[in-house]
């Protein structure tokens, strides 16, 4: 499991394009990840708008946004397309991003063998260092926004 302090795992999952992304590729600047359960649902459909929503305060930070979720990458493409998300969502189907940070739910939604992301924040410095986290055991909980932008500005500053 993560924890702040921590160097982030960089994995390496696939975008929209079924393009190869390393977490890695956004250093250099802050970056708030989002992980989400499952692209199409409720709560998620509502946290990734208020994400796009919100973009431009985070592109004045100079902070990457990005999501991730278990979903292949054509879900995801069309889960971005649906809702103009105008930041980038990466495909994390082999499970190894949920692992590597310990946020799961095992049998999610009471489906056995189903693997799903709980519903998670991190906010990482320009060095990849966890410097922010929040994790729901609860998928139908969205994070506190306004917390998540002042984590990221904390994080510019560093």
């Amino acid at each position: 499991m993560v924890e702040v302090g921590q160097k982030a795992p960089n994995v390496e999952l696939v975008d929209t394009e079924k393009i190869p992304v390393k977490i890695s590729s956004f250093m250099g600047k802050p970056t708030v990840i989002l992980f989400y359960p499952g692209a199409f649902t409720g709560t998620c459909t509502k946290e990734m708008c208020a994400m796009r929503d919100n973009l431009p305060q985070y592109n004045k930070l100079d902070v990457n946004v990005v999501g991730i979720s278990v979903d292949g990458p054509f879900a995801n493409k069309a889960f971005k397309n649906a809702n103009n998300i105008n930041f980038p969502l990466l495909s994390d189907f082999n499970r190894d991003a949920v692992k590597a940070y310990g946020n799961y739910h095992e049998n999610f939604s009471g489906i056995k063998g189903y693997t799903a992301s709980k519903r998670a924040v991190y906010v990482l410095d320009k060095n990849m260092n966890v410097r922010f986290k929040w994790v729901s055991e609860n998928p139908g909980v969205e994070p506190d926004y306004q917390t998540i932008a002042r984590e990221a500005e904390k994080a510019k500053a560093m």
